[in-house]
């Protein structure tokens, strides 16, 4: 029998997670999504959790602070981690999926599912007096923004992201490119690398400085998220920086030459069948033209086929410090919850993980349960602890990182070196997931 019936705006990382979450425990959820009613500058299909960036979920290394938000996730049956494991492809370290099969999957999953109703709209507002999650991310249509802006009285609900080119595998010279993964970890064909010497590095930054972008509206302002600045934005900076970012080719040896080259470009495989690579950490606002004319200077790419070109699109979010409570429902309209970059958080896996907290969330308050969120020295606490703790003058949206988790809350770390400080807060924290875990379960699972 069912304890309730919630609905879910958005069947992106978060609404999908928090969707088959809450269904899984008996709640009646109605799924709202508006593609392909309407469609978004940058999605291109109808399916629900769709990677629109990058095909990455980030590293599996059980001591990362992505892995660690992973392993606390898996115990609490993630949706997102398991379809994600069932289409993986290789990444090194990193958990990277075929795009097209992970999310017809999750399609299939949330649509066959007795407790899931899809509706395909477009809602502008949430519905009246229901418990409603509101996941539509950051590319949240101008009527739910609107309506966002009125509830939270916010002026400015977006930042920019950008996205990077995918090319075709056939097309890639390997004359000037080889296999390999940094330091030979993990699995050796994860990444083809495309080295570049001194004066062609040169010449590229050169091109980048003068080439046309796509400007900005005339009523939008340019913020970047600082884990996701376009290259041509990060070589503003300085003639060196690509080289330590994007393009470092430390823990690389260019079997041609013996040596390490002066810069790289790393490719990792977009799809199983290997026909099709993105350009890793190659996000850009360049006009399309542009595009093609500048990455084919790299000399792998020289006679690259494109078969998506990186555009720039708005990413939508509130200040979550400012407007929501710990429970990630919003002040002043408690039925109404945020979850996925809508609050603040980026990337797919951490917008995952923030639709499974406001599904736990949503459970205990359909079952009548006081609030008790997973503590700050779990990553998932983290994570939540950034949404809804920050400094609301200083909030911006944060990727899962080390420098969240607060090292007060753990036990032991003095004088421990950096890899030794990392392996003790990753078996804390997953130990201390685990415990209140247990208790959450036993407590809201009929």
């Amino acid at each position: 029998m069912s304890i309730g019936t919630v609905h879910i705006v958005g069947a992106g990382l978060a609404g999908s997670e928090a969707a088959y979450f809450l269904a899984e425990r008996d709640v009646k959820v109605t799924l709202h999504e508006m593609r392909p009613i309407k469609n978004t500058p940058a999605h291109q299909s109808d399916h629900f959790a769709e990677l629109v960036c990058s095909n990455s979920l980030k590293s599996q290394a059980a001591h990362s602070a992505p892995g660690i938000l992973k392993a606390e996730m898996g115990l609490a049956g993630s949706l997102i981690l398991k379809t994600g494991m069932e289409v993986s492809v290789p990444a090194g370290e990193a958990l990277a999926v075929d795009r097209e099969l992970f999310s017809e999957s999750i399609t299939k999953k949330l649509s066959s599912h007795p407790n899931v109703t899809v509706l395909r709209e477009e809602l502008t507002k949430p519905p009246a007096e229901q418990v409603t999650l509101i996941a539509t991310g950051p590319l949240s249509s101008n009527g739910i923004t609107r309506w966002l802006g009125d509830a939270t009285r916010a002026d400015d609900l977006y930042f920019y992201d950008a996205i990077a080119p995918v090319i075709e595998a056939s097309s890639i010279d390997w004359n000037h490119a080889f296999l390999a993964n940094r330091y030979g970890k993990g699995d050796e064909e994860a990444y083809i690398n495309c080295p570049m010497n001194e004066a062609e590095y040169n010449a590229f930054i050169d091109a980048l400085a003068s080439a046309e972008k796509v400007p900005p509206r005339g009523f939008e302002k340019e913020i970047f998220f600082q884990g996701c600045q376009p290259i041509e934005a990060i070589a503003a900076t300085g003639r060196d920086t690509l080289r330590h970012g994007p393009m470092k080719p430390v823990g690389l040896t260019d079997p041609r030459t013996g040596q390490r080259p002066f810069a790289v470009i790393q490719l990792r495989a977009e799809n199983r069948a290997k026909t099709a690579y993105n350009l890793v950490g190659f996000q850009t606002k360049l006009k399309m033209g542009e595009q093609t004319r500048i990455f084919r200077m790299i000399p792998a790419l020289n006679k690259a086929e494109f078969l998506r070109l990186g555009s720039i699109h708005r990413n939508t979010y509130v200040c979550a410090p400012k407007v929501l409570h710990p429970d990630l429902s919003l002040r002043g309209q408690p039925r109404i919850y945020l979850a996925g970059q809508l609050a603040g958080v980026e990337g797919y896996l951490e917008s995952a993980a923030c639709g499974m907290l406001a599904a736990f969330f949503i459970l205990q308050r359909l079952q009548k349960q006081a609030h008790r969120a997973p503590p700050a020295n779990t990553a998932l606490g983290a994570l939540l602890r950034h949404v809804t703790g920050s400094d609301p003058k200083q909030y911006q949206p944060s990727n899962m990182h080390f420098g969240l988790f607060d090292q007060a809350l753990f036990q032991g770390l003095e004088g421990l070196k950096k890899d030794e400080l990392r392996r003790s807060i990753a078996i804390q924290a997953l130990a201390n997931f685990n415990l209140w875990w247990e208790r959450f379960d036993a407590v809201n699972r009929r």
